[in-house]
């Protein structure tokens, strides 16, 4: 990729028309899919877009929405191997500057995109942002409607006018739940997946109108994903058409595991919690409860917990075995691999931003309920790494998480409830606070907790129980959650400044997310 010295208007246009490729054959190429920047650091940005057949592709980016001013172009190439996705790191850029970009081909361009370079580190601004996940496009298959929705969340997301925002983990189904949907296991399909969201105008949008990082969690493969459960084939089909279809940076060595300097005040560390993990606990029979045949609801909460709430779900009433509970608090056992465990550590405690913010695909807080696919099922290690960021005095951290479907805000316990099942390395029997907090957002656009809690414990009615009884409810009854609403499509709008960060949780048309005892879900301030 070459610089273009600065021209006239007029020269400017014409340079660019002339510098156009102009293949007859590439002469229907059009870009109905939209145009999308990710990975933004202080001078660079990856652009992305797809054609819609093969042929040359010529990205441009200028300083003007009019293209007088182009400060870059890079000649690409449409190939069916990438479905005619094209993308491509940008460098030069500077500071804390907006950018517009496009995709051009025999004389045919796309959307105008924009993107807003981070300041450098020296340079104390105020950021926003705002983050959601879990994102499901499916139709009944007798409808061309998302049975899920229209995708309000992403259009009030883009409204807010942010630095940038986040789609964290679950960008497509490749499993959904919709009645009649077929699982996506090739790359292919999931090709077809995506596209389906890309069909979606408040998405296409959202992608265009500034920065946007992508992460994945486990849909982007198949429910609960892990390699040793699922497979490598399965696992590379979901990084191939993940990294086709979302400007992102990944290697085979550190997954998607990397950060994002933003001024003084923010740094962001994307955790990879699928590459590297080992096989849920649940993935044999050592947890199945004898009355479902199933796993446990709760296996790790203390059974008076269990004795209490087996009103409502019977089957809390068994003991749980030493065997469960054992596999569950296996310190050999991996969640993030040591790897990116240690260079996650050392990243975090180099950082000399104000706020230290972690995206974080599956909640780290403590709640009890089905822990096996998120960090409480990897009990040692959650514990592990809680004990190693505050042996080394990181301080001002905050987790921001999807992957519930519901808004759930709370402190982040080391434990929770005297007598729970806790690994070797947990403090005492007593709850443990640490001084850091978990706030999960979302969803887009699927099933919610409630309606899923309902579905598992066949009860209507059970998951907003469960919020207003146990997690609404502090210790030592519950887990004292600060926000459990379980029914509402979300996003959160988070704000940076030198002192405070501020998280507001936000209802799919931009409103204040109400809680399960009709209270207002934050907005919640933590200082410096």
């Amino acid at each position: 990729m070459g610089r273009i010295p600065q021209l006239s208007a007029g020269l400017a246009a014409l340079a660019a028309l002339a510098l156009l490729p102009a293949a007859a054959s590439e002469a229907r190429i059009n870009f109905r899919s939209g145009v999308a920047a990710g990975e933004v650091n202080a001078h660079s940005a990856k652009i992305w877009t797809r054609a819609t057949e093969a042929g040359n592709v010529r990205a441009q980016v200028a300083e003007d929405r009019k293209f007088d001013q182009i400060v870059e172009r890079v000649d690409l190439q449409a190939l069916p191997e990438n479905d005619f996705t094209v993308q491509t790191t940008v460098a030069g850029l500077g500071a804390g500057d907006k950018y517009h970009y496009r995709f051009c081909a025999a004389g045919r361009c796309s959307d105008r995109g924009k993107v807003k370079t981070a300041p450098s580190a020296s340079q104390e601004r105020k950021i926003r942002f705002a983050f959601s996940g879990d994102t499901d496009a499916t139709a009944e298959p007798s409808s061309d409607t998302p049975f899920h929705g229209g995708f309000r969340v992403l259009r009030s997301m883009r409204r807010e006018h942010n630095n940038f925002n986040v789609h964290l983990g679950d960008t497509i189904y490749s499993d959904s739940g919709v009645a009649g949907a077929t699982d996506a296991l090739t790359t292919e399909e999931k090709w077809a997946k995506y596209k389906l969201n890309l069909e979606q105008p408040p998405m296409v949008a959202l992608r265009r109108a500034t920065g946007l990082y992508s992460h994945w969690d486990d849909h982007e493969f198949i429910n609960d994903f892990s390699i040793p459960e699922h497979g490598q084939t399965l696992y590379e089909d979901g990084v191939k058409a993940f990294t086709d279809y979302a400007p992102v940076s990944f290697s085979d060595t550190e997954g998607l595991y990397r950060t994002f300097r933003w001024g003084r005040n923010l740094e962001l560390f994307f955790l990879d919690e699928r590459s590297f993990r080992d096989a849920k606990v649940s993935a044999t029979d050592v947890c199945d409860n004898p009355d479902t045949g199933g796993p446990d609801l709760a296996p790790t909460a203390p059974q008076t917990t269990r004795d209490l709430f087996s009103l409502l779900i019977p089957s809390l009433s068994q003991p749980i075995s030493q065997a469960c509970k054992d596999a569950i608090n296996d310190p050999t056992r991996i969640f993030l691999g040591q790897a990116q465990f240690d260079a996650f550590l050392a990243d975090v405690e180099s950082s000399n931003a104000k706020w230290k913010v972690v995206m974080n695909e599956t909640p780290i807080q403590q709640f009890y309920g089905l822990p096996y696919d998120r960090w409480e099922g990897y009990a040692y290690e959650r514990v592990e790494l809680l004990n190693e960021l505050q042996s080394r005095d990181i301080s001002n951290l905050v987790f921001l998480t999807t992957d519930t479907h519901a808004d759930f805000a709370n402190v982040v316990r080391e434990r929770t409830l005297t007598g729970d099942v806790a690994p070797t390395n947990a403090p005492g029997a007593s709850p443990a606070d640490t001084p850091y907090r978990d706030f999960v957002a979302g969803p887009v656009a699927t099933n919610t907790f409630w309606a899923e809690i309902d579905q598992v414990t066949g009860g209507s009615g059970n998951g907003e129980t469960l919020s207003n009884a146990f997690f609404r409810t502090a210790p030592p009854i519950g887990v004292g959650m600060l926000c459990s609403q379980g029914d509402e499509d979300s996003y959160a709008e988070v704000t940076v400044t030198a002192d405070r960060l501020k998280v507001n949780y936000r209802d799919a048309d931009g409103g204040p997310v109400t809680d399960v005892d009709a209270s207002q879900c934050g907005p919640y301030i933590l200082e410096r």
